[in-house]
């Protein structure tokens, strides 16, 4: 059976650089382009052009990556044309392969934070998607608080959208601005979108206020999205965005979407994946979350004795994919909720082979709880 495409688009570089204590340098976003670029995403996002030194110095030169290299920016501006709109034309300058607009699609929006009318915005978005198809740009539309504008006036919300498409955009991301739209909802809108604009052109950008971004980005997926923006490890404004590290080994791992769905990153380089969520900490100076699904180093740590009994029969009793396809490893931890089993898997890890009946096992195990009892904690300390 022939699997759909889905293209991942990452936007580390320009939605992530907004989080609070995040900043990256030229070199960080070359180096993280570059890592991006290796794992095989479709898209990289590297800034705002225009809008800071660091994003103007980074689109001022071709940069050679095979994921398109996207500049970000607004529509033009209410009341000015294309050709008279010094933003607009920053944009269309720099060096990238596609231009990532955003644009209104709240009429509320369009009142209050524009100050103009719903006709000027579709003409606005209209416009600003003409110039960039004309300069050769591939062009996507961010479709800003679309869900919420939705909920408020679907048929403006509808008209933003269809008039990016119409105008040529090659994708109409429907963003989840505030965070707070809930999985069954996303599900049903995407589901109303995709009757208007056909779903290969229609994308997910989901923020994680309630701590359901990588949720609605696979319910836009299973409604019919075919594009899902993301950042690694979740970075971005607020709460931060869908986070690619946990949705890229759902798509690859989990049979509901591949046995449908194709993606650009290879089983290899999916292996690199904790490595790589391991990197962006690095540069960031900050301790990577030890519980992140996947690639956390807790993710496959076990620490109930029945728990580690059955893993040395079967690993696949407590894990729900094996650790080594995302670049991960088991830990079998010892402690007072230990068992046997326990024991003998930190024995074997130190290259110690020991009879499951010997009796030191038992001695060793409970003079484990005993001291942890006192006071003292063995489950990270490996050498004791």
């Amino acid at each position: 059976m022939t699997r759909e495409r889905l293209y991942l688009f990452d936007t580390t570089l320009r939605d992530g650089a907004q989080m609070n204590g995040v900043d990256f340098t030229l070199h960080d976003k070359l180096t993280i382009a570059k890592l991006l670029d290796d794992l095989g995403v479709d898209y990289i996002e590297g800034g705002y052009p225009g809008a800071n030194p660091t994003d103007t110095e980074l689109f001022g030169k071709d940069r050679a990556f095979d994921a398109a290299f996207t500049a970000f920016g607004m529509t033009r501006r209410p009341g000015r044309s294309t050709s008279n709109d010094p933003g607009l034309a920053t944009l269309l300058d720099a060096r990238a392969d596609a231009i990532c607009f955003v644009a209104k699609s709240w009429d509320y929006h369009v009142r209050v934070a524009l100050e103009t009318t719903n006709e000027e915005n579709l003409a606005s978005i209209r416009d600003s998607v003409t110039a960039a198809t004309q300069k050769g740009r591939e062009v996507l539309i961010d479709c800003e608080h679309f869900f919420d504008g939705y909920k408020a006036n679907p048929d403006y919300a509808l008209s933003c959208a269809k008039a990016a498409y119409q105008a040529g955009a090659r994708w109409v991301v429907l963003c989840d601005t505030n965070g707070g739209t809930l999985p069954h909802e996303i599900e049903r809108i995407v589901g109303d979108v995709v009757r208007e604009v056909p779903g290969d052109h229609v994308g997910i950008h989901a923020h994680n206020d309630t701590e359901q971004a990588v949720a609605n980005s696979l319910a836009a997926v299973r409604a019919g999205a075919r594009q899902i923006q993301g950042t690694l490890n979740g970075l971005g404004e607020r709460c931060g965005n869908a986070n690619l590290v946990s949705i890229i080994p759902t798509l690859k791992l989990k049979p509901e979407f591949a046995e449908r769905f194709e993606v650009a990153i290879s089983d290899e380089k999916l292996r690199t994946l904790a490595h790589a969520s391991r990197m962006i900490d690095e540069m960031l100076n900050r301790a990577p979350n030890r519980h992140a699904p996947y690639v956390g180093e807790s993710a496959f740590a076990t620490k109930a004795g029945i728990h580690a009994s059955a893993i040395a029969k079967d690993p696949a009793t407590y894990e729900h994919v094996t650790p080594d396809r995302v670049g991960n490893e088991r830990k079998i931890l010892v402690s007072d909720q230990a068992g046997r089993s326990n024991v003998l898997s930190e024995l074997e890890r130190i290259g110690l082979s020991v009879d499951r009946n010997d009796t030191r096992v038992t001695r060793l195990l409970d003079e484990v709880k005993e001291r942890e009892a006192a006071g003292y904690a063995y489950e990270a300390a490996h050498a004791s």
